[in-house]
């Protein structure tokens, strides 16, 4: 296993970390503007005239609760781009915007990969890392247990021009799906995980990240074989070490040869251009 890495995400025409400090981040995201709690940032932001036009106030229990506070009128959605794909942005109760912009190196990476490649999206959400996979020329298996996640990438891909794609769109549970294809004896060139902490399926069937992530990449392992090029598993607000889980994939795909990577992800504040980190990540390469 290779040393920690860390893979930065940096700003680009639609998204951008406008600032960050003292427990919270200050983003745009096209032309609204919004603040989210972000607890590792410890530091002080470099300026106090932040000017949102949305504020996420999180709940006082434990379980991630919360409203937005408009300070002013922000429409239902509104459309942003990174390079050829077009995709909705919203408020959600879930204090994220339909997207997770850190995920950009990683979409680039994969797409260096994707040229007349069979990749699955496990846990794929609302299909941006889907769509430029498919714009890479991927065929896409999309993976998600919420009908209107998937109903959202639907019309991401018709925003796009990309409805006509080879994307099959799977309204299921990831690893119900996953063991069901490794009994299909189907293969895949490449696969791409963003589990939650925690989540249900779509007929009450419980996720929990440190009990089902071990045998969901068992199977997709056996999804891999000699020609497969890649996996890619990011990891978020868990108490865990990216050498776990870089562990994990090590055994679990040692059967395949190739290399392991392993590290953290972070987005570059553009006030400053510190990082400010988000999530582990593990991945496996062939080359």
């Amino acid at each position: 296993m290779s040393d920690l890495l860390t893979i930065v995400a940096a700003p680009w025409s639609d998204w951008g970390l406008i600032d960050s400090g003292n427990g919270a981040k200050y983003e745009r995201y096209g032309h609204i503007r919004v603040v989210r709690p972000e607890p590792q940032a410890m530091w002080a932001p470099s300026s106090d005239g932040w000017d949102p036009d949305a504020t996420f106030v999180p709940g006082s229990d434990e379980d991630g609760g919360g409203r937005w506070v408009q300070h002013r009128p922000v429409p239902r959605s509104w459309p942003l781009r990174r390079d050829g794909v077009r995709f909705e942005a919203s408020l959600t109760p879930f204090r994220h915007l339909q997207f997770f912009p850190d995920m950009a190196p990683q979409w680039d990476w994969m797409r260096a990969r994707a040229d007349g490649a069979e990749v699955m999206n496990l846990f794929g959400y609302t299909g941006v890392g889907t769509l430029l996979l498919s714009e890479a020329g991927a065929r896409l298996t999309h993976v998600d247990a919420s009908k209107k996640s998937v109903e959202q990438g639907k019309n991401n891909a018709h925003l796009s021009e990309l409805e006509e794609r080879p994307i099959r769109w799977m309204i299921d549970d990831a690893a119900k799906f996953t063991a069901r294809e490794v009994r299909r004896g189907r293969r895949y060139d490449g696969i791409l995980l963003d589990p939650p902490k925690f989540g249900r399926g779509p007929t009450g069937e419980v996720w929990r990240l440190e009990e089902h992530l071990a045998p969901l990449i068992e199977d997709c392992g056996r999804l891999l074989d000699e020609n497969s090029r890649f996996l890619v598993l990011t990891v978020y607000a868990v108490r865990m070490s990216a050498i776990s889980v870089g562990e994990l994939l090590r055994q679990k795909l040692a059967h395949l040869g190739g290399r392991i990577e392993v590290g953290e992800m972070a987005v570059r504040e553009e006030a400053r251009g510190l990082l400010l980190p988000t999530a582990l990540f593990a991945r496996w390469v062939r080359d």
